[in-house]
């Protein structure tokens, strides 16, 4: 290190030749919409209907209303602190003004596994797709490997041009995947006509009791993963105040419908026993309505679905990453930002091969669990998080731009259900979580006994508040 002591806020975003450059500010409530569903809609498309196979369509069905209250705690409490905490990183950054150092620094990386772990899902799901088509159109045994790495790519590419671009493709496509599910619905429904649907005779009901309930919530996350993503657009936002909140509750009460309608058809079309091992659960179930309008548009939205959340997790990850390193949590050398394009891009080009490393080589039900334990942790620090907020800086101390109602309620609902949920997956993924727990411990052992002495520890808070109440 230099012995000339140059704070972080001087250095953060610092262009060629140090020319000061920062994050664009570009986006408005939509853009943030599109982030948000956009990285979670292929939830409904791939993923939720594991929770199937471990209790059967019932407690999938409680897995998926149970998640949802989940994510709408979620939603209002990251409302209120992120548009208050209007800065790139989003819970990371939270954390490091709330909390403390240490707790920011494992955030940030929750934050960047689950987001580059559901990328890499995503890519796989686009590379099983493209498979599929090619078998039924008579090209058997296609390899899914080039089709991964030109999806994660293309979408790097796209990220590293510019956010509002990157955004905007993402508005158009999250919508197109999102009306898909409705057509589906309509068309499967009596409303028009004979129903395919077959609720009477494929529902069955709680084929392993009780015990497959509190299993299915481990994968009803899969609904809902990754809303919280909004927050990475907090300094690229043109009014915080208004699109985060507008942005991120919308994206949920999107979300929850269209988990519903997901739901209501799949277990409709498709016997439990096979919905609870599909690769693409509503594309099968458009195959099976026996329309081949409905399964290629089921098919071009499962596809539009896993790019708009890849785009996203590119998104989030490469924004988590840049605000450790622009505070110099990680080398500072991620927190680089583009001269021309106004984007982290080292951090977007860094984050590329080890996405590729575990679309690549790793079986999708690990890639998913290792997302969802990452979001785990980080849901479970929600609550205190917001919980510390309240108290340090009480409703009339500093401007919000959202309250979330019935404090705290939302934060001791969030963490009970987070309780569930550790020990849902504990019992199918028992080792797994134990060795993700281990490996956070260890780097923040590292990070207290090493990384920390690189961080200037009077620069790193940011924001204009009065001392927190009680200090």
């Amino acid at each position: 290190m230099s012995d000339v002591d140059i704070t972080s806020k001087e250095m953060d975003g610092m262009g060629p030749k140090g020319t000061k450059i920062g994050l664009a500010r570009v986006l408005g409530p939509a853009h943030v919409w599109a982030l948000g569903v956009g990285i979670v809609l292929v939830g409904e498309y791939m993923g939720w209907n594991f929770s199937v196979g471990k209790g059967g369509a019932y407690a999938a069905l409680i897995a998926c209303w149970f998640a949802g209250i989940l994510y709408s705690c979620v939603a209002m409490i990251d409302s209120e602190v992120t548009s208050t905490v209007a800065a790139a990183g989003g819970q990371y950054t939270q954390a490091k003004h709330i909390v403390g150092p240490l707790m920011a620094f494992n955030v940030g990386l929750y934050l960047v596994f689950a987001y580059t772990m559901l990328e890499a899902a995503n890519a796989i799901t686009f590379g099983f797709l493209i498979e599929t088509v090619a078998g039924m159109t008579g090209h058997e045994g296609l390899d899914q490997r080039p089709f991964i790495v030109l999806a994660i790519m293309f979408l790097a590419w796209l990220n590293y041009r510019g956010v509002l671009a990157t955004l905007t493709f993402n508005l158009v496509i999250t919508a197109i995947a999102f009306i898909a599910i409705i057509v589906l619905f309509l068309a499967t429904s009596p409303i028009f006509g004979a129903s395919p649907l077959r609720h009477v005779e494929l529902m069955t009901g709680l084929p392993y009791g009780w015990l497959g309930v509190l299993a299915a919530m481990h994968f009803g996350l899969w609904y809902y993963l990754g809303i919280e993503g909004t927050c990475q657009a907090a300094e690229e936002v043109r009014s915080p105040a208004r699109s985060l909140p507008f942005g991120t509750l919308a994206g949920i009460m999107t979300l929850l419908i269209a988990a519903s309608l997901t739901w209501y058809v799949c277990v409709g079309l498709i016997p439990w026993e096979y919905l609870g091992q599909a690769g693409v659960p509503l594309f099968d179930a458009a195959r099976l309505t026996g329309s081949t309008t409905l399964m290629i548009l089921l098919g071009i939205g499962t596809m539009f679905a896993t790019l708009a959340s890849a785009n996203g997790c590119i998104n989030d990850a490469s924004r988590a990453w840049f605000a450790m390193g622009r505070d110099h949590y990680l080398p500072d050398w991620f927190g680089a930002v583009h001269p021309t394009f106004r984007t982290p891009y080292r951090s977007i080009i860094f984050l590329v091969p080890i996405a590729l490393i575990f679309a690549l080589g790793a079986p999708i039900d690990q890639v998913i669990t290792f997302s969802i334990l990452s979001g785990l942790l980080e849901y479970t620090f929600m609550p205190l998080n917001v919980i510390m907020f309240r108290r340090k800086w009480p409703l009339d101390s500093i401007r919000r731009g959202y309250e979330h109602p019935f404090h705290p309620i939302p934060a001791l609902v969030l963490l009970s259900l987070c309780g569930v949920t550790y020990f849902a997956v504990f019992l199918g993924y028992g080792t797994q979580l134990v060795a993700m727990i281990s490996f956070y411990i260890i780097v923040s052992l590292w990070f207290h006994f090493w990384r920390y002495r690189f961080v200037r520890r009077g620069a790193q808070f940011t924001m204009p508040w009065p001392r927190p109440l009680g200090y």
